[in-house]
């Protein structure tokens, strides 16, 4: 009995042992194997984590969802909208080389809008820009109407035409009286005046007996000079016009606005034309005491004009009348105004013309009002 004891103790000695090396063994292997498998763990949750920002940027970037964090490349808008992605996401996102493409801006010429606007007040009105001879704007150019003062334009050109001594002296006399109309003058029967003070005083403040005693002392007398008076509108091609008087106070002077522009052309290469037509005002001295005469026209006394030649006119059948050569928009042209309605309604449609060819592009086709 006692040695089937020590049999058996020795038998559960022997087991116990190989299980406690088998424990051992297997944790030992554990063990050994246990660094690697964290190194291993370690490494894949770096590449997750390095891998994870680059795949949300991408899936981000594709739905519009960038942020400040992300140092990444500009992105570009779509094509087809001309928007950046971070654009349609809201958020402020930076953007070192590129800019946001501009939408165009869409520039009104005055040149686009239609000169009738203008609203004119002058029956017949032309506007011809004279270093190309086209009409910048026309208004009834052709209708045959009473031009008034204007008329006196040409009475300094046939005066000069005929070189004249202009220094000799002339005199008022009852022939020059107006008999027609009854007009006032500031030059007495028997006021003796230079023939240069007379057309200095018929072009500035449209002196009525000036311009009478100019005709009346022309060779040949007052009827030799309406026939050259008509002799050089014929020359000048103004066809369609005819005088019967120097002063234009009978409404049997008729023109066209067309006719005109041709007259103010050859007028303003007279320099007394120039010089008188556009004083501002002039002391002279008549018959030992001297006097104050001034323009007609107000806008030769603004520095917002540039005038060469001009001339206004009136009589009731022919309204307020206006003629210039000027320089608008750094382009010559003549400006001819007729049958203006109020007393100053053809200095306002002169100063809207003038607004007008300085806001647009000038134009060489025809603008009818």
């Amino acid at each position: 009995m006692k040695q089937k004891l020590k049999v058996a103790l020795l038998l559960g000695a022997l087991l116990s042992f190989g299980v406690n090396t088998s424990l051992l063994a297997s944790s030992t292997a554990k063990n050994a194997h246990a660094p690697t498998k964290k190194v291993a763990a370690s490494a894949g949750k770096k590449t997750t984590v390095a891998a994870k920002p680059s795949s949300r940027l991408a899936a981000k970037s594709s739905h519009g969802k960038t942020t400040h964090k992300v140092a990444a490349a500009p992105v570009r808008p779509a094509a087809s909208s001309g928007k950046s992605v971070a654009a349609k996401s809201g958020k402020k996102t930076v953007h070192a080389a590129y800019d946001a493409p501009k939408k165009p801006v869409r520039r009104v010429s005055m040149a686009d809008i239609d000169p009738g606007r203008l609203a004119l007040y002058s029956s017949s009105a032309l506007v011809i820009d004279q270093s190309t001879g086209h009409a910048v704007l026309e208004k009834q150019p052709d209708a045959v109407v009473p031009i008034a003062s204007i008329s006196k334009l040409m009475t300094a050109m046939v005066v000069l035409d005929a070189k004249l001594d202009l220094q000799e002296v002339i005199s008022i006399g009852e022939e020059d009286v107006d008999s027609l109309k009854g007009t006032r003058s500031r030059l007495p029967v028997g006021t003796t005046m230079t023939r240069e003070t007379a057309m200095l005083l018929a072009l500035m403040s449209s002196e009525n007996r000036a311009a009478h005693t100019l005709g009346r002392h022309y060779p040949g007398g007052l009827r030799a000079f309406v026939t050259a008076m008509n002799k050089k509108a014929q020359a000048l091609g103004m066809y369609n016009s005819r005088f019967e008087e120097p002063t234009g106070l009978s409404s049997n002077n008729v023109s066209t606005a067309h006719d005109l522009a041709r007259m103010v052309t050859a007028a303003a290469r007279y320099p007394e034309i120039r010089s008188y037509s556009t004083t501002a005002e002039a002391k002279v001295e008549l018959n030992g005491r001297v006097h104050n005469f001034g323009t007609t026209n107000p806008l030769v006394r603004s520095d917002s004009w540039e005038i060469g030649v001009s001339k206004t006119g009136y009589i009731s059948e022919a309204g307020r009348c206006l003629v210039m050569q000027a320089r608008v928009a750094d382009k010559p042209v003549v400006i001819v105004l007729l049958d203006s309605a109020g007393k100053m309604t053809r200095v306002g449609d002169a100063n809207r013309i003038k607004r007008w060819m300085e806001s647009a592009s000038l134009s060489s086709e025809r603008r009818r009002v």
